[in-house]
């Protein structure tokens, strides 16, 4: 604790003991050679010292939570192989009470403190009892305010700062600024907030923000296990697209009523991806919130050899622990890997994808080229519906624009031939203003453009791998259903193939 900035040292403390000691009982607690004999932690000592003893995963280790909190910066004596080091020596269970000691011992003296901190004359909560009603009155609203500007901007994943925020500033940022919107709806929030609230009590700065933010995702932490209770849970994991190495850990399991649940758990970051340390990160994580591998039966990730590596990836590092945590690789990617696989060893297939791409380049270059095409796609539709070779309806000839083909969602490549499809007469006519007007260069791209657009190739291969993706589509969306169970998914795959045979 001597780490800790001193001004913060209480309330770190306090929030350890609000949230008890660590005691993951279904652990599986690996063994030690000692005094030539396999030993453990026994699970059952957290029942004689509830108040007291946690085990660290990681160390293999237990500790004194009181001792830890409230250890003497200048302390002496055998009390870091229950703070500092961890104790280990399973074979001497009676250093727990050794430990312990007298009504003047070091532990007890820790535990006095422990108490005295909790107590009501203690806590945050009776100083500002002592305050007057009016005063803590207004703390509460402010406080509430704030509270409802967070939560507001969580739920809808917006940033909270502003780039100036200082007084002048006519835009201060989601946060202040939805603080204010607050504040002209309600006289009672106006007369306590922003320019109205004490000056170095507003409760708007960041690092109020931050600990709002920790402490709502506390809470929903803590909301999930208790959703989940002593069900039994999968895990999927996933990389995080920023440059960064973290991990998104997401738990899977069925409540009560039947229902699969699906939570996003939380994103930790870890020093690098091979599969030990990811193992290590998730069964931390795991255990910081009582949970343990024991409970696992489902794992699901991508197909990355670090991942589903036979030997030494995380699925085998899961499975030698525990037998049932069966491995599932999504579906809907393996299919896409199956598509883009095929797709690159046929050069004809794949000239075609480079030449959408090509034209999505083209006339989708500047806001001028997109307007001429949507203004002669519109025209068409219009010709068509007075002439009757498209019917008029709600949802039906919305406005329709070129899409690039993405590599992370196979889905796109769909849509961007459908689009192409529907409006390719549009396109070809773009393309032959651009082929008359443009600079010299990109004249000759949209006449070769046109010009392999016109060729019979082309358009077979649009139309065939349109119908094609057409039905891996409607596949690909049934696959990412989180009620999905794998001998549906099965029967789904052979359904497709069969459609895709006869069609």
């Amino acid at each position: 604790m001597i780490d800790y900035n001193p001004n913060d040292q209480d309330r770190i403390r306090r929030a350890y003991l609000q949230k008890g000691p660590c005691q993951p009982a279904d652990h599986k607690f690996p063994q030690t050679i000692i005094s030539g004999r396999l030993r453990r932690f026994n699970p059952s000592w957290f029942a004689t010292y509830r108040s007291w003893l946690e085990y660290r995963v990681k160390k293999d280790a237990a500790y004194c939570l009181y001792c830890y909190l409230f250890k003497p910066p200048d302390e002496e004596g055998g009390r870091d192989s229950f703070t500092t080091e961890g104790f280990r020596n399973w074979k001497r269970s009676d250093k727990f009470e050794i430990h312990v000691g007298g009504p003047n011992s070091a532990h007890n003296k820790a535990l006095e403190k422990a108490e005295n901190l909790l107590k009501q004359k203690q806590n945050i909560e009776t100083s500002l009892s002592r305050q007057s009603d009016h005063i803590r009155r207004q703390y509460r609203t402010r406080l509430d305010a704030s509270l409802q500007a967070i939560r507001y901007l969580l739920k809808q994943g917006l940033a909270f700062r502003g780039h100036d925020e200082s007084y002048e500033a006519r835009n201060k940022g989601n946060f202040h600024e939805l603080l204010r919107l607050l504040s002209h709806n309600s006289d009672e929030i106006r007369s306590v907030v922003l320019e109205n609230a004490p000056e170095n009590h507003k409760l708007t700065s960041p690092d109020i923000q931050k600990d709002i933010v920790r402490a709502c995702a506390l809470e929903i932490s803590d909301a999930i296990i208790k959703e989940l209770g002593n069900s039994n849970f999968a895990i999927l994991v996933a990389r995080d697209v920023s440059n960064k190495e973290q991990m998104a850990i997401v738990l899977r399991y069925v409540d009560p009523t039947g229902r699969v649940i699906e939570r996003f758990f939380g994103i930790i970051h870890v020093t690098d991806t091979n599969a030990v340390t990811l193992k290590s990160a998730i069964e931390a994580t795991l255990a910081s919130h009582s949970l343990s591998l024991s409970r696992l039966r489902g794992q699901g990730y991508d197909g990355a050899s670090n991942m589903r590596g036979q030997f030494n990836g995380l699925k085998t590092l899961i499975l030698n622990q525990n037998e049932s945590a069966f491995y599932i690789h999504c579906f809907a990617h393996q299919l896409q890997l199956a598509l883009v696989a095929v797709a690159k060893h046929h050069s004809q297939i794949e000239l075609m994808f480079n030449i959408v791409s090509n034209i999505s380049n083209v006339v989708g270059a500047s806001a001028k080229r997109r307007d001429i095409l949507r203004e002669k796609h519109a025209t068409k539709i219009v010709e068509a519906l007075e002439s009757g070779e498209v019917k008029s309806g709600k949802g039906l000839n919305q406005e329709l624009a070129l899409k690039r083909p993405g590599e992370t969602r196979w889905s796109s490549h769909y849509y961007s031939l459908m689009n192409l499809i529907y409006m390719y007469s549009s396109v070809v006519e773009v393309l032959e203003i651009i082929e008359t007007s443009a600079a010299a260069e990109k004249r000759a791209e949209a006449l070769s453009i046109i010009v392999l657009m016109r060729t019979f190739e082309f358009v077979f291969c649009v139309h065939l791998m349109k119908d094609i993706l057409g039905l891996t589509y409607e596949l690909s969306q049934a696959l990412q259903k989180k009620d999905q169970d794998i001998v549906n998914a099965i029967e789904l795959v052979q359904i497709y193939k069969k459609k895709k045979k006869t069609s």
